[in-house]
Formats: C-alpha cells, structure tokens, sequence
C-alpha cells in the first residue's frame, strides 16, 4: 500500500521503496518508539493576518444581541417575524384591502404601502403565528400571494485567510451555498481516515537511528539516539476542537497514538474537517466532524524508527473494520496499489458498507506511469456505498497525474502544479517538508527530523480529491441520507458533467456539487 501524495516538482519526493537500508528490517523491528508526552506546541509558519476579518456568515443572533444590549425592552417584546407581505390582485380598492386584512385578523394592521413594492406589507398583532396569517391570506381569492417577511443573511463564506486567497478547491464544489444549508457542517459524523496518522499531539520521541543507503547506494550515517519534537497541528486539534477526536488507533505500531512521520495524513484530515470560521489558516468542508485517524500506512520514518507493521493489506483490512466497529459513518482512503486483486480489503470495505459506512477512495495518480488499475478504486466501484475519486486541476480539467478507467465515479479537486505553479495546489496545514524529509538531503547533511513545525503546504494528488467527497458525504449523511449507497447515488446524480456527455474513464459522472446533492434531498435554508 502507499500514500497518494505528490508534492510539486521543487519540493523533493520519496518512494519509501527505493529506500535501502543497511540493517535487516527484523533487526530494525525489535526497536520500540518511545514516546514522551511533554512536547512543545507548534511552530506555526503559516500565514496569520490576525487583523483580517470576513463575513461570517448568518449573523441573525448577533444582530438580536445588539439589539438588546442597546432596547433589552424592546428586544424582549419583538416576536421573530411580525409582518406579512400580501399581493392582492390587480385593482382591489384600498377599502376592500382593509377589509381583508380585518376578515383575517382584527389585531393585524395594515401599514403605509412601502415604495418599489407591489405588494402591501400587514403588521401582525402581538403573539399571532405570522406564518398562520399568510397561509390565510394565500386562500382568498382577493390575493395573489402572501409570505412572511423573512429575514435575509449572507451565505457562510468563511474569514479564515487562505480560504480567501488560496484554496479555489472548496468554492470549485459550491459548498458556501452547501454550508448555507448545512452551517454545522457535518458535526453529528465520525469520519474515519486511514492514513499515515495525524499530528494530534504534542509529544517528543528518543528513537536510535540506524545507518542506510539510499537507491543510490549512497550510505547515510547512523545518528544513534537522537530527541525528536513533535507537535499536533493546531487548525486539527487547537482548543477549538477539543473533543473532536475519536477512537484512535495505530495499526503500524499496534497502540492508540497515530502520530503522522510523514505529514499526509494530517494534510488529508485537514481537507476533511479542519477549523474553520476561526480568521486562522485554511478551512475544511465538513469542518464540524469529529475526526478517527487509523494508521495504517508506515513512512520511511515508521521504518527507521523500527516500527514492527507496515502497510500491507491485512493492515488496511484491519482498519476498515476497526473503523467500523467503533461508530465511523464515513471513511476515507486516500490510498491504493496496483497489482493482483485484495480480496482481504474487498471483504472489509463490503463490511463496512454494510454497517452503514459510506466510503471515498483516491483513483491513483499514474496516468503518465502506464495507467494500471488501481486495486482499491476498481474495488469501490463494484460496490454500492464506495465511491473512487478521480481529481481535476484550478481549471476543472483533468489533472495530469489522475488515473483514469472504467472504475472512475467522481471528480473532485486534487490540484495541479502543471501550469498553475503553488496556487494550484491544495493548500491544509502539515508538517514543513523542510524538516521532515531529511533523508533526502546529502549524507553529510542527514540529520534528525523536526516533526513540530507546521504551514500551510500545497499538495496534488487524488489523495487530495478524495478528502472532499469525503466531508460532502459526511454533510449529507448529517442532512438523513444513512444509506451508504443513497449517499453514492446523490452524489454521483448531482454532479457536474465534465468531459465526454455522461459518465466517462476521466471525470466518472463529473465534478461534485455540494450545494446539488443537499438540495437534491428538497432542502432549502
């Protein structure tokens, strides 16, 4: 198994394959990680504009508390909507106006016509149902229409900076008129996401670091015991989310502290739910959802730092049951392989499903690499409740990387350095490449890693496109839908064609719409 991450061109990747080490992997495994809890917080790189402040969405409660802090009498008294907006027909004298409005309610008043209006405005008496008035005047015969006077607000457009600036993808999937019909966005779910793990806390590791070679040969020298900082991502974890995080477990290590040593996980779990309408950093699509990160992918550090599991499919099928078991209702699977059928994880994922779990995986990104199907998508796409996610680019192309078959059902934003350069990419907060990935430097320069300082970095990847579908499922299953494959059905029905008319190998049924498949259930704010 492996992660869908591609990094830019100038931001240097890794194959944790192509990595030789000099120590046989049982030697490396008798090693256990330790693990104190007396980390620092983060060293937060990311943009912060502390002075930036937006809309901030329905601003209703607000507006009713000023109110009262300035006429608390007044405030006290005024009902939630005293007036009625009737259109009588074309002609009715003024008298017979009045006199419909004393056959509906002798404690409505009618008041002075507003201008540019063609309809008259009733004032209703206190402690009458206004709703109960304008379904009466809607049955005469007299009147056109008649509707309470509701007030108006601003759709949900987040003040976090970069949502402001840099991250196109979330406004690409209509979902500021999704949150609009959704505001808590998804806060009653659980979404699994089976990853490398998450930085979900501050902690600080003792590992011995044995000597490697590279797939160069190039030997790289043993550094001993060295102390490592760690750090949970704020924007995942900060005070504003205390509490969002369930039911954690680490496969790879076999315990319940999945801490990420590679950083997708944690950029993955942020285009899921990260905090948002918080004036900080990126916003998340569904960023009210409690968060399980189950580790099941190991990184080149989970290795050195002789971690006895690796990602192979009893792991993955492991934790797609886990998943299950402990109250998920979404998982995504920002990961895959190719080669010879996994009937393991065929059963786990059909598992899952059938207790409820609707389920995202990444479509694979070797379109340029001979195209081979991709094990884990191809498997989503026999079963009704899975979904696999191609990904398009800033321009809702296809993005180049993203593989392409008879197993695509979807398109989401997965980025695209290619001719957009860093905007477009998918910006979330994750660990600095910089200091993480140190065995990529020169020998001489190898040095331990830094796992606590954080930006907001830009990925691609179809591991980037399946975190939304995953948080727009979660907004929808929050909205009733509780049938995995009425969640796939919405989606899939309510998407935007792209490409070839129909479903296609490229694009599946096309681009989800946020908005589209919450209004598809007869939803409206």
């Amino acid at each position: 198994m492996r992660v869908f991450r591609a990094r830019f061109p100038w931001i240097a990747t890794f194959v944790a394959a192509g990595l030789v080490l000099t120590l046989r992997a049982q030697t490396l495994k008798q090693q256990r990680l330790e693990v104190v809890n007396i980390g620092l917080p983060a060293v937060d790189l990311g943009l912060r504009f502390d002075q930036m402040r937006g809309p901030d969405g329905d601003d209703s409660s607000r507006r009713q508390a000023i109110l009262a802090s300035l006429q608390p009498a007044a405030a006290a008294a005024r009902p939630a909507a005293t007036r009625v907006l009737v259109k009588f027909i074309e002609g009715l004298p003024a008298a017979a106006r009045l006199s419909a409005v004393a056959d509906v309610s002798r404690r409505a008043v009618m008041a002075t016509a507003p201008e540019y209006a063609d309809f008259d405005i009733v004032q209703v008496g206190a402690n009458e149902d206004a709703e109960a008035v304008a379904q009466a005047f809607s049955e005469r015969s007299d009147v056109e229409y008649a509707q309470v006077a509701h007030t108006f607000h601003k759709l949900l457009v987040p003040n976090d900076p970069l949502y402001l600036t840099s991250q196109w993808n979330l406004p690409m999937l209509n979902l500021e008129r999704a949150w609009d019909i959704q505001p808590q966005a998804g806060s009653t779910i659980t979404v699994a996401v089976l990853d490398s793990g998450m930085a979900y806390q501050n902690a600080t590791f003792t590992p011995t670091l044995p000597p490697f070679r590279d797939e160069n040969g190039r030997l790289y020298p043993g550094l001993g015991r060295v102390t490592i900082p760690y750090a949970a991502a704020p924007q995942l974890v900060g005070a504003a989310g205390a509490g969002r995080l369930v039911a954690l477990h680490d496969f790879i290590w076999d315990d319940n502290e999945p801490f990420d040593f590679d950083g997708h996980g944690t950029h993955v779990s942020g285009t899921i739910g990260q905090l948002t309408n918080d004036s900080v950093g990126t916003a998340g699509v569904a960023f009210g959802v409690k968060l399980m990160p189950v580790k099941v992918i190991d990184s080149v550090w989970d290795f050195l730092f002789g971690a006895p599991n690796e990602g192979t499919d009893d792991t993955v099928a492991r934790g797609i049951r886990y998943a299950a078991d402990n109250n998920a209702k979404i998982i995504n699977m920002s990961i895959g392989r190719t080669g010879p059928p996994a009937p393991a994880v065929e059963s786990a994922i059909r598992y899952a499903v059938s207790r409820g779990v609707f389920i995202t995986i990444a479509a694979g990104n070797e379109f340029e690499d001979g195209n081979p199907t991709e094990v884990l998508a191809e498997i989503a796409s026999r079963v009704q409740g899975a979904v696999s996610v191609a990904a398009v680019d800033r321009a809702r192309a296809h993005a180049f990387y993203s593989s392409t078959g008879s197993y695509v059902e979807i398109s989401a934003p997965g980025g695209s350095g290619r001719g957009f350069g860093t905007a477009g990419g998918v910006f979330q907060q994750t660990f600095v490449p910089t200091f993480t990935d140190t065995f990529l430097l020169p020998p001489a320069q190898f040095r331990a890693p830094r796992f606590d300082i954080l930006d907001y970095v830009p990925y691609q990847g179809t591991s980037m496109a399946s975190p939304h579908v995953a948080g727009v499922a979660a907004m929808l299953m929050q909205q009733g839908i509780t049938d995995p494959a009425a969640i796939e059905e919405a989606l899939e029905k309510t998407a935007v064609d792209l490409g070839s008319p129909g479903r296609d190998d490229t694009f599946g049924f096309g681009l989800v719409d946020a908005r589209a498949a919450l209004r598809g259930l007869g939803l409206a704010k």
